[in-house]
């Protein structure tokens, strides 16, 4: 197969789903490739008889008014999945016996709840909260960060304000640095919340969590924004961006892994210098394609097997220099509803210790994804990636089994559960991952948010090559399905530039 278009998007996870919309709603030819017999990727979905698991991503940011997903459902002209909002977000357990801890929907419940449970700390929180609206403010002019060319500089520039400049002086700022400042830094309670949710989105703890980023973070379950509960399952978010995609006359070709980038002169009469995408599709058959531009939405790890000899060197050394990002370990497990406790909830997190603090999701009661009566139970854990690749069968068998039972001992404490609850259960280690979603050592993870990481200081969307643009999770502003839409928003305004067009959502 040889085609020819505008632009090739490689992975069809979120931000490609995203990127390939927007570039094929604002007139370009666009074929999105993805490997998998689905799209989706981290935030895809499998079944298992009656039930209906979400493979990683089980929750959602950015369904709210002017929200990044309801902005981009706007301008693509379609519907948004249905979702209800989560309340409380998160029920958070620190393993130490007291109440846990109610990420309420309301801000002033989520004030009340707070105080009680971190006395003396709400200078921290207030600090957080004047972080987190200039921060808002920002992300909602849709700056460019980091600026590589002179228009990314001019719209960073643009999206700036006064809060944004006097906040600038916490820029190399750790969450753990507004706690010292705010007098809140002798709470260990306070410590090891922040710690476990902090985790959960920029891949670090309080003292090497952004204070710039966690503060917004810190504030994602109360309104006006709040983490919402998909009807159906998380793959309903993937099938609205292929509604976009479908309607706007972008190509979706999956089953379409590719394996190599190269750089070429253009389409006979056009000029301008393009590349070729090749790759394996269906029935072993090899493919290529070709278009002016690359948007990569695969984990920025994946280049240099793709450029191979062509991976300038500097850029190669930028990539290598990246920290590792996290794997998971991911039971998914159905029980009956009789054997949850009374109006669990949605979303929890308990500190554990083997094989580490689990954060679970449990599916509600006509959502799609179990048969009446009875529920899922997803439990997740991050985990060093690389070390699961080179066992021996007998080694691998041996440490999931260990950390499965460990999973099921947490989640029996957890969820009160009876000793052999489960109507299903099954594991999934950064191998499994890799098969999913063919990301390197099945990384979940994108770039830990460390001062010297994340927002002007992490890996930018414009590469050194020009024609290639990367989105997803190792761009800012970072994980979730809000960033990478964010992210792929981002690097579809700079194809579009660099055409002389403007994007503009509304």
């Amino acid at each position: 197969m040889e085609e020819h278009g505008d632009v090739v998007v490689v992975g069809a996870g979120i931000a490609g789903l995203t990127a390939a919309a927007l570039l094929a709603k604002a007139g370009l030819q666009v074929q999105l490739l993805e490997a998998h017999h689905q799209s989706g990727g981290c935030a895809g979905t499998f079944r298992r008889g009656p039930y209906t698991f979400d493979v990683g991503a089980t929750q959602v940011a950015g369904l709210e008014p002017g929200g990044i997903h309801a902005r981009i459902f706007h301008h693509l002209g379609v519907e948004a999945p249905l979702a209800s909002p989560l309340d409380p977000g998160c029920v958070v357990d620190l393993g130490d016996g007291s109440p846990p801890v109610q990420l309420w929907r309301d801000p002033q419940r989520w004030q009340a709840e707070r105080r009680a449970q971190f006395p003396g700390s709400e200078r921290f929180w207030q600090l957080c909260a004047a972080l987190h609206r200039a921060n808002w403010a920002f992300a909602a002019r849709d700056p460019v960060l980091p600026p590589r060319h002179p228009w990314d500089l001019a719209q960073l520039i643009g999206a700036l304000g006064p809060a944004n400049l006097v906040s600038g002086v916490l820029v190399g700022s750790t969450i753990a640095d507004l706690l010292q400042l705010c007098g809140a830094a002798g709470d260990p309670r306070l410590r090891r919340f922040l710690d476990l949710q902090l985790k959960l989105y920029s891949q670090e703890p309080a003292d090497r969590t952004a204070a710039l980023y966690g503060a917004t973070v810190l504030a994602m379950a109360q309104e006006p924004l709040g983490l919402f509960h998909l009807q159906g399952s998380m793959q309903s978010l993937a099938s609205a961006l292929e509604r976009g995609l479908h309607q706007a006359g972008g190509q979706l070709l999956t089953r379409h892994r590719v394996t190599a980038l190269h750089r070429e002169p253009g389409p006979a009469g056009a000029g301008a210098p393009g590349w070729r995408v090749e790759g394996i599709g269906p029935g072993d058959r090899a493919f290529a394609v070709h278009g002016r531009d690359v948007v990569l939405a695969l984990p920025p790890q994946s280049l240099p097997s793709l450029l191979g000899p062509a991976m300038p060197k500097r850029y190669r050394r930028r990539l290598n220099a990246l920290n590792e990002p996290s794997g998971a370990l991911v039971l998914y497990g159905a029980v009956a509803r009789r054997d949850l406790p009374p109006q669990c909830p949605a979303h929890l997190q308990r500190a554990w210790d083997e094989p580490g603090s689990l954060f679970v999701s449990v599916s509600r009661d006509g959502d799609g994804r179990a048969p009446h009566g009875e529920a899922t139970v997803i439990a997740s854990v991050f985990t060093e990636a690389k070390p699961w690749f080179g066992l021996s069968p007998e080694a691998y068998a041996s440490r999931k089994a260990s950390v499965q039972a460990g999973m099921e001992r947490g989640l029996r404490t957890m969820l009160q559960l009876p000793e052999h609850p489960w109507l299903h259960c099954e594991t999934a280690t950064p191998r499994g991952f890799e098969r999913w979603t063919g990301r390197p050592f099945g990384y979940v993870g994108g770039q830990g948010q460390h001062p010297s990481r994340f927002g002007p200081f992490g890996l930018a969307s414009r590469t050194p090559i020009p024609g290639l643009w990367i989105c997803g999770d190792g761009i800012y502003p970072g994980e979730g399905t809000a960033g990478v839409s964010l992210s792929a928003l981002m690097a579809s305004r700079q194809v579009l530039a660099a055409r002389g067009r403007a994007l503009e959502l509304a």
